[in-house]
């Protein structure tokens, strides 16, 4: 399960930084949604890449996007996470890696010469009908909100 553009994004509800059950359809027919899968919260690439995402919230804001962060992390990490870098978007809680799986971001990862299962930073785009426009796999952090931004506002690719 790589490609998932063109498809229809997989379904979930998921608790928030604040307990409240936040589900991708209630999205549907109003605005389209950037779904972002990170590893871990306060880590120095997860942080840049929220911070990132706060600095073009205005700017994912005026084209009808809303912004969901995704990681394994419980309420209260993303509680603080949220409040520590003033992050305008809820964090949600996958602590069952469900999601992920559903999404096809959770994967074996090595790190000091251990293997793991983790999460592959990934970012989808899914539009008002709920459908997968574009996934970008594999992020890295650097410039990677500005092609988001791009491709979503047809100025990229």
């Amino acid at each position: 399960m790589n490609n998932l553009e063109g498809k229809i994004a997989p379904a979930f509800t998921l608790k928030d930084e604040s307990g409240n059950m936040v589900s991708l359809e209630a999205f549907k027919g109003e605005k389209s949604v950037v779904l972002y899968f990170y590893p871990k919260d306060m880590t120095p690439g997860c942080t840049t890449e929220a911070c990132d995402f706060r600095d073009a919230h205005q700017d994912f804001s005026d084209l009808d996007v809303v912004i969901l962060g995704v990681s394994p992390d419980n309420e209260g990490k993303h509680s603080k996470f949220i409040e520590k870098h003033g992050l305008p978007f809820s964090l949600l809680v996958d602590e069952n890696h469900a999601v992920a799986e559903k999404y096809g971001v959770w994967k074996l990862k090595k790190m000091y010469g251990k293997e793991y299962m983790g999460i592959e930073r990934s970012t989808f785009f899914i539009n008002k009908e709920g459908i997968i426009e574009k996934e970008w796999r594999k992020v890295r952090v650097k410039n990677h909100i500005e092609d988001v931004l791009k491709t979503i506002s047809g100025k990229g690719e």
